[in-house]
Parts: structure tokens; C-alpha cells; sequence
């Protein structure tokens, strides 16, 4: 059985309760649903004097508890009326909630049929704002009460400098946007300079849908025209918005939003998490008159309850959130858009395992609403559902304003005179095209997918190599931080002067690139440059995200240093030069996506470059310029790769021409997973349109003192993956202990 941890009960109340007594019990059964990690509804007898639709939050007696519970849309099972109804416990109470709309409880049905999750941990999933079930409280803020204390430090100047007389702000805002902590605001409350005071109601902003006009060009003309019409259909449809970089096809589906917001319905824009950048809020904005309504991790769980009502009563008119967003209660959603619909980062690999694209494309179907895929560079499955006439297909075939894309060369480091010197790793080409880029008074970009400053640290006297004492896998070097860390686990320790295998000084050396030992060469050979690293290592928070975003933007940095989060829809107006240090990376992984994931991530970073007023260019280096993704990328070809891609799925029946599942096995005795791997693989319900391949050991093997097996299905396409799996976890025998078991539908990670 697929383990999903329950983890946390923050919406409980947790209080022995009476027995109920046995008295002949009134009202109609109705069927309620858990946030637990439980598939099935529970009958619950209504009292006589209420009345509870469908999707009503309540609170009901649970074991020796109480919990909150949704009120369900049908009876689980044909036996659920069978039980005896002196058996059923009473509903306590409803709660003072807005209720679940239908489309979202079957949503969540659908979501656990096809991903094998418990219905009832996908339902917490949308319980996900816990302070929303405790009641309405008075927000309490900060404002100036007083002069500034005789003790000033740098924080207590930022924060002082930050509010002004009148306002009030929380206490998390306030320490975020100073970049301070809440113990500076507390120590000014107490100084006499602030003073706690409660925060008045706010509503959230309401978007005008014909605040601004956008200038558009005859073929940005077609696609608005294709936009506004999907909206105005009134009915389920998927389009694909494929633009290349810097096409304009943020403007372009805001147009569909416009249509939307006219016509009063609500509209959700999924984003990447990292790409919630300030650059983005500033340009809807600029259209719409107001910011959106955020929903990503970072937001407080204060502001996630008022956001997660606003949602349900509907006044909340737009959303712009990462994955999570998909699961807010919209009482009447209109539009969904996925920007940058390839990226990985939609797909959640823990608890209740799915990809918000694909969910996103139900949620849109259940709802009957129209739902747009953008990107640059869209996944190969939209790419085949558009040329199969599934999706809807508008195309964005050149850079808005006259701008052209960037040119692409390789570096090839076999060559004599491109490699690098020894111990160094920027060739002398791309430092001399950056050092003429610089003269220019222009940016250069350099891209690197790897964090920290080495990935892997060992003793050249002795070989010694610091590994992760709970994963097989090195430990990552983070200079800035003085710190080894494991990027599966988390675990780090601090760098150790001596070799802890023969006590050798002075002995260990660092082997390969991050991008902090580039950021530390770009330095030593250009020493007045300002230098902006992207790195979500170096990056604490959103704000801090933004920040150095606007100062790029801004063209206060010279060079940008950065690793994926640079290649996610930033505009750079005087950004000429990309480098990619080692475009090769990608491409030695086990990986039936690596091609694919190469191309997007080189194609979409080096289109940062001329988007502007400038003329880009791109420099890759690479050991393998002969490689086809290689080939594409410096042809700038993207034809040649999808149609090399397409064909070597459709032949080796992957998907969208077959489908995919896994199921990852752990524990921390290595035995005890081998075999129950072993057990499994044999227990495979036959079929000659399935093929189970395993159990082997995972690449990597061991993540937090697990041993991890895992066995990967491949079957044809039309065959009901979901059934199938669900028929043989049936017969499985049941995971306890130490042991646990998940089924992934569809899988994006391979290690």
C-alpha cells in the first residue's frame, strides 16, 4: 500500500468525548471525509435540525476525538447503507466555513483515483490553510508610536525607515521586506517605537480588466484574437501557447485573463515556485491596475487563511501561485493558465504524488472552463496532443519589436586553444566574450546547474572522499557558507580542515565546478565587475529573490551567475551574453527525459540574451557539439529536435506513446526491501501489454538511511495505468513498520 504520512493534526481538536447512548438515532446519513490518510468517507448521521450540502465543513467525533471533516458527495461502497444506523456517530457541528464546491470534491476524487493517493490526503491538501478552521481573529500589526530608540543597529534603521506614520504593518511583512528578523520588531515595540494595534479589514484588490492596452504586432494580433475567443466559448477546451523567447506571450494570454475578469469569473495562473518574481507582478500590474493574489510557499499562514476565504467567497478575482494554487476552493473559476508548462518543478514528488499541469487540465474539465499551456519550449506531451489535434495550437514565431534571437556557438573543449587552463574552468572564448561584452557596457550571463561551490570534496593524499553519512551521495561543497550539505537530505556539517581518513593538513581539494567557484574564478579575472549570483542556496526567501532580480534588471550587475532559476522567464533588457559552462550535463543521466530536459533548459537560458536593445549571442561549452541536442541548439533548430525527440518515443513506445509508472520501495534493513521489492515485482498482475521491469536498486541507493529499490512499469498506451496498478496493490500484503511503499503515476524523477 502506497505510505502518505498523515504528519500533522493542526486541524484537529483533540479531547476525549462521551460515548454517544444508545438511543434510537434520528437524521439522514451522510457520508464525511478526513484529511487523513484514509481513501474512504465515513457515515455520520445529520441531525434532524440541520441541513448540510455537500462540500459543508464539519466537526465530528473520530475515535476518541474530534475532527474536521468535509461532508462528501456520495456514499462510499454498495454495503455503506448496510451498517446499522445504531452504530453511527452524530455530526457534531458544522463549522462557520465557506463550503467545498462540487467541481473541487470531484477533483479530489479524481485526483486519488489516478494517482493511487488517499482521497483523504488529497483533501488536506486543500485544508492546506489551518488557521481558516480556527475562527475569525483580530490581525495584529506594528506602528509608530514613538521616536527612534537612543540604540540604533542596521536592521532597527531598516525597519524604521521602512514604516511610516499611520501605517500599519504585520510583523512578518514588515521583518521580510526589512530583511530582519521578528525579535527587531519586538525590540522596538518594547524601545517605546512601535506599538502593536490591530489590523483592519482588507479586501483584496479587484483587477480591471481595461485598465491598459497593450501595443501588439499582426502575429501577436491572431494569437489575442485566439485568446479571447477560447474564454468566450464558455466551455472546456486546452491551448497550447507556443512562443519562443521573448514573444510576448505573457501579454498575449493576458487577453484571456482581460476576458475572464470581464466577464466576473476568477482566474488561477500556475507558475513555476521560483519564478514568482517581482518582474512578473510588476507587468500584471501594469495590465490589470493591481497586483495578483500570491499563493506560494512563503506566504504566512495568516495571510493563507484570508486568501483561502477570499478564494471561496469569491472575491478574490486572480491568483498566481505555484503548484498548490490548483488546489484552492474557486467558487467560480473561469481560466487556468500553466506558464512555462514544461517545467519539472510542477510535478510533486512526496505525499500525494502528481503533476499540476496534468492536474490543472482535469481541474479545467471538471469545471468546463478553458485552460492555456505557455511556454517556450513546451513538453514533448503538449507538442503531441497539439499536432494530434487534442489541444488547441497558437504559435508565437518571432521576438516582439524587431528583436531576433540570439546567435549560438559551441566551444568545443577537445579543441587546442578552447579548453580552459589547468584547475580553471571558463575557456579563453567565453572570457574574452565577456570582457567585450563589458566594454560594451552590457551583461553577461554565466549558467551553470549546479549549486555550491564543488560536488564532490576528497584528500589527495589518501583518496578520502566525503560522502553523505545517510545517502550515497557526496556531499556538496558550499564555500560561502563554510559548509559540506547533502542536496537529498539535507544533512550538512561544517568543512573540515584536516582529512578525517588520515589527518593530513592542507590535503583536501575540491573536484569539479558549482556556481560558487565560478562566481570565485569570474572574479579573480575580472576584479571591478559586480557580480549577481542565483542560486537558490544563496537565496533565503522570495523578497530575496526579487531583490536581486530588480538590481540585474536594473543593470547594476555586470555578470550573472546563476544555476536553473536564471532560465525561468526573466527579462534582462541588457543582458547580450549567455554562457553555459558545461552544456553537456544533463545528458549522462539515466533519464528517458534528458534529452528533452537539456534542450529546454539551454534553449530557454540562452534566449535571456538580446530580448532588448541588444544583439545576443550564446557560447556553449561542450564535449560533445556533435550530440543532436547540441546540433539543434547551435542550429537554433527546434524543429529538428522535436521531430528527432517525437520519433524516438513513438519507437520506443514512451511517452505520450506509452505510458509510465514506478513504485519505490524503502527501509532502513537493506534485506527487508530487497525482498519485499522481490515480492512485489512477482505479485504483477500479468498482461502482455505490461512490461515490469525490476527490482534494482535505486541510483541512488540510500536517501536518509533508507535502501531504496525501485521497479519501473511500462505499458501501451491505452491501457488503464491507474486500474492496473491499483489491482496489483490489491494484492499485495500490507507495508508495517519500517517499511514503505509508493506508486508513482506517470514518473519525472528517475533516481
Amino acid at each position: 500500500m502506497a505510505e502518505i504520512a498523515d504528519g500533522s493534526r493542526e486541524m484537529d481538536s483533540l479531547f476525549p468525548i462521551d460515548e454517544e447512548p444508545a438511543a434510537e438515532p434520528k437524521g439522514k446519513r451522510l457520508p464525511v471525509l478526513l484529511p487523513i490518510a484514509l481513501d474512504q468517507a465515513y457515515d455520520y448521521l445529520c441531525p434532524p435540525e440541520l441541513e448540510l450540502e455537500p462540500g459543508t465543513f464539519v466537526l465530528v467525533p473520530f475515535g476518541r476525538q474530534q475532527r474536521i471533516g468535509v461532508v462528501w458527495h456520495k456514499h462510499d461502497g454498495k454495503d455503506a447503507k448496510k451498517l446499522d444506523a445504531k452504530k453511527l456517530k452524530s455530526i457534531i457541528t458544522p463549522l462557520e466555513v465557506p463550503p467545498l464546491p462540487i467541481e473541487t470534491l470531484k477533483f479530489i476524487d479524481w485526483i486519488a483515483s489516478y494517482t493511487l493517493a488517499e482521497r483523504g490526503m488529497t483533501l488536506k491538501m486543500v485544508m492546506s490553510a489551518n488557521k481558516v478552521f480556527e475562527g475569525e481573529k483580530p490581525r495584529i500589526g506594528v506602528t509608530m508610536a514613538g521616536a527612534a530608540p537612543d540604540r540604533m543597529t542596521e536592521a532597527r534603521t531598516r525597519v524604521l525607515e521602512l514604516i511610516k506614520d499611520g501605517e500599519i504593518w504585520p510583523k512578518s511583512t514588515l521583518a521580510d521586506k526589512a530583511g530582519t528578523s521578528t525579535a527587531v520588531i519586538n525590540g522596538l515595540i518594547k524601545a517605546g517605537s512601535l506599538i502593536e494595534t490591530a489590523i483592519p479589514q482588507t479586501y483584496p484588490p479587484v483587477p480591471i480588466f481595461d485598465f491598459a492596452d497593450n501595443e501588439f504586432s499582426d502575429l501577436q494580433l491572431q494569437a489575442v484574437h485566439a485568446m479571447k475567443s477560447l474564454v468566450d466559448g464558455d466551455n472546456f477546451s486546452v491551448t497550447l501557447l507556443d512562443g519562443i523567447t521573448g514573444s510576448g506571450k505573457t501579454e498575449v494570454y493576458f487577453e484571456a485573463v482581460a476576458r475572464a475578469l470581464e466577464k466576473g469569473r476568477q482566474v488561477l495562473i500556475l507558475l513555476p515556485e521560483i519564478a514568482l518574481t517581482g518582474q512578473f507582478l510588476a507587468r500584471f500590474k501594469s495590465r490589470f491596475g493591481c497586483m495578483p493574489i500570491e499563493w506560494h510557499s512563503s506566504v504566512t499562514q495568516g495571510d493563507r487563511a484570508k486568501i483561502w476565504k477570499d478564494v471561496a467567497t469569491g472575491k478574490a478575482r486572480a491568483v498566481v501561485g505555484a503548484r498548490s494554487a490548483l488546489f484552492l476552493p474557486f467558487s467560480d473559476l473561469g481560466l487556468i493558465v500553466v506558464d512555462e508548462e514544461h517545467d519539472a518543478s510542477f510535478k510533486q514528488e512526496d505525499r500525494v504524488i502528481y503533476h499540476a499541469r496534468d492536474m490543472a487540465v482535469v481541474r479545467a474539465s471538471i469545471g468546463n472552463l478553458p485552460i492555456v499551456l505557455a511556454s517556450a519550449t513546451p513538453s514533448i506531451e503538449s507538442q503531441v496532443n497539439a499536432r494530434e489535434g487534442r489541444y488547441r495550437y497558437v504559435q508565437l514565431t518571432e521576438r516582439f519589436g524587431g528583436a531576433v534571437l540570439p546567435t549560438i556557438n559551441a566551444i568545443d573543449l577537445r579543441k587546442d586553444g578552447d579548453p580552459p587552463e589547468q584547475g580553471k574552468w571558463l575557456s579563453p572564448v567565453l572570457t574574452d566574450a565577456m570582457r567585450e561584452t563589458m566594454a560594451k557596457e552590457q551583461q553577461s550571463l554565466l549558467f551553470l546547474n549546479r549549486r555550491g561551490y564543488a560536488p564532490l570534496t576528497l584528500c589527495r593524499s589518501c583518496g578520502h572522499r566525503f560522502n553523505c553519512p545517510q545517502c550515497s551521495a557526496w556531499l556538496v561543497e558550499h564555500r560561502f557558507r563554510h559548509r559540506l550539505a547533502c542536496h537529498h537530505c539535507g544533512f550538512s556539517t561544517p568543512s573540515p580542515k584536516i582529512c578525517p581518513g588520515c589527518s593530513e593538513e592542507e590535503s583536501l581539494i575540491p573536484c569539479g565546478p558549482g556556481v560558487e567557484r565560478i562566481a570565485e574564478e569570474v572574479k579573480e579575472i575580472f576584479p571591478d565587475a559586480n557580480l549577481a549570483i542565483l542560486s537558490s542556496d544563496l537565496i533565503t526567501n522570495v523578497q530575496d529573490l526579487r531583490n536581486i532580480i530588480s538590481t540585474i534588471e536594473s543593470g547594476e550587475a555586470d555578470i550573472i551567475i546563476g544555476t536553473q532559476i536564471v532560465a525561468k522567464g526573466h527579462n534582462f533588457p541588457n543582458l547580450a551574453l549567455v554562457g553555459v559552462v558545461d552544456g553537456d550535463l544533463g545528458l549522462g543521466q539515466a533519464d528517458p527525459r534528458a534529452a528533452e530536459r537539456t534542450f529546454q533548459l539551454l534553449h530557454q537560458v540562452t534566449g535571456r540574451a538580446g530580448r532588448a536593445w541588444t544583439d545576443g549571442r550564446g557560447l556553449i561549452q561542450t564535449h560533445m557539439p556533435e550530440h543532436p541536442v547540441m546540433r539543434s541548439i547551435i542550429a537554433s533548430d527546434r524543429d529538428a529536435f522535436l521531430e528527432n525527440e517525437i520519433e524516438a518515443r513513438r519507437i520506443a513506445a514512451m511517452p505520450p506513446y506509452g505510458r509510465l509508472a514506478a513504485i519505490i520501495i524503502s527501509s532502513r534493513s537493506r534485506d527487508l526491501a530487497a525482498e519485499f521489492s522481490r515480492t512485489v515485482a512477482l505479485r504483477a498482475p500479468q498482461s502482455e501489454k505490461v512490461m515490469v521491469l525490476g527490482p534494482s536498486e535505486a541510483p541512488i541507493a540510500i536517501v536518509r538511511n533508507r535502501y531504496r529499490y525501485r521497479i519501473l512499469i511500462k505499458a501501451a498506451k491505452e491501457i488503464d495505468l491507474s486500474a492496473y496498478m491499483r489491482a496489483w496493490r490489491t494484492g499485495l500484503p500490507k507495508t508495517t513498520g519500517d517499511l514503505r511503499m509508493a506508486i508513482d503515476i506517470d514518473p519525472y524523477n528517475f533516481l
